[in-house]
């Protein structure tokens, strides 16, 4: 079967399409044939051999961290039932044909609901209801997004208006502010512009809430703009890891929550968020904005893309696409 392998850390060049060994689905596990990958920043980070004391990678290693297909066979404890469900699910070694998942990873994809659609919820759909879940929207309330045109950040923008929250959206590039206006936010600042946290204190007096989905400095832009006694989420790394001085969180009495720091959340956890993260999708209630898929073959492309801030939403890779 065909995958993408890294024989070496270093730019999207070591990105190679190669015929490896077709998986077999060993105690525990289920072969999903997969029709689209996941592609996140994480992936490029990683590539590039970011994170080994997190992320611990032997080289030649399969990139991708989760994918939408459908379940070929299953390890003999295993439930039968999944034999050709559609399914989608997290782990390791999403950028190919076949990839042997736990089956305790596996989320069940609603009739009628695409691929593409279920494929954008394996990372960043969970990811935008565990924050709106971490801290207490209040109806009227001021909240900031930073990243707000990402995946996670376009979906988190979505589930705050729904929550009655009035979102301040703060992106790069006035295409991104666009579409953060169109999904409900009410505010939107660009951020490669010096001083808009400032602007964003002056129209809300301080955020009760402000997520970072961007990390390092535009963290800390992220969190100047927070109010006395509010909160500030941080989750994005695609600027390096946003560092706060405890000291100034203190005197100021904004209480910091470091996603990241946290770790991975249960399994349990993990799919109770899926599952219901498609069942909004399948709704209508929220919608992953999919602006960029690449074939297979053009992986290389879609993580330069990223790179370069150059995607709007959300990248995939359609590995077969119906």
């Amino acid at each position: 079967m065909r995958a993408v392998r890294v024989h070496e850390f270093g730019g999207a060049a070591v990105l190679r399409l190669e015929e490896i060994a077709t998986p077999a689905a060993g105690p525990g596990q289920a072969v999903v044939a997969l029709e689209v990958a996941d592609v996140i920043f994480l992936d490029t980070l990683l590539r590039g051999g970011w994170g080994q004391e997190y992320f611990p990678l032997t080289l030649p290693y399969v990139p991708g961290l989760g994918g939408a297909g459908v379940v070929l066979s299953v390890g003999p404890d295993v439930d039968p039932a999944w034999v050709g469900r559609r399914v989608i699910a997290r782990g390791a070694g999403a950028y190919a044909e076949q990839v042997a998942f736990a089956a305790e990873n596996l989320v069940a994809v609603p009739a009628g609901l695409p691929s593409t659609s279920a494929a954008a919820m394996i990372h960043d759909g969970a990811t935008a209801l565990l924050l709106v879940r971490r801290a207490e929207i209040v109806p009227g309330a001021w909240v900031l997004v930073s990243a707000a045109a990402g995946g996670a950040g376009s979906l988190l923008v979505q589930l705050l208006r729904d929550a009655g929250a009035r979102v301040i959206a703060a992106a790069r590039g006035a295409r991104k502010l666009d579409l953060a206006r169109e999904l409900g936010a009410e505010v939107t600042f660009d951020y490669s512009a010096d001083g808009w946290q400032h602007q964003v204190r002056e129209v809300s007096g301080g955020v009760g809430v402000a997520y970072d989905g961007a990390g390092g400095a535009l963290g800390q832009a992220t969190f100047e703009a927070v109010a006395e006694g509010g909160r500030f989420v941080t989750y994005g790394s695609s600027d390096g890891l946003t560092s706060i001085d405890p000291a100034e969180a203190e005197q100021r009495r904004v209480r910091v929550d470091d996603v990241l720091a946290a770790g991975a959340p249960a399994p349990e956890v993990v799919r109770e968020l899926l599952s219901d993260a498609l069942a909004l999708t399948a709704e209508g209630r929220i919608r992953p904005v999919i602006s960029a898929t690449y074939p297979l073959e053009e992986v290389e492309r879609a993580h330069r893309s990223l790179e370069e801030r150059g995607t709007l939403g959300k990248s995939l890779l359609l590995v077969q696409p119906r």
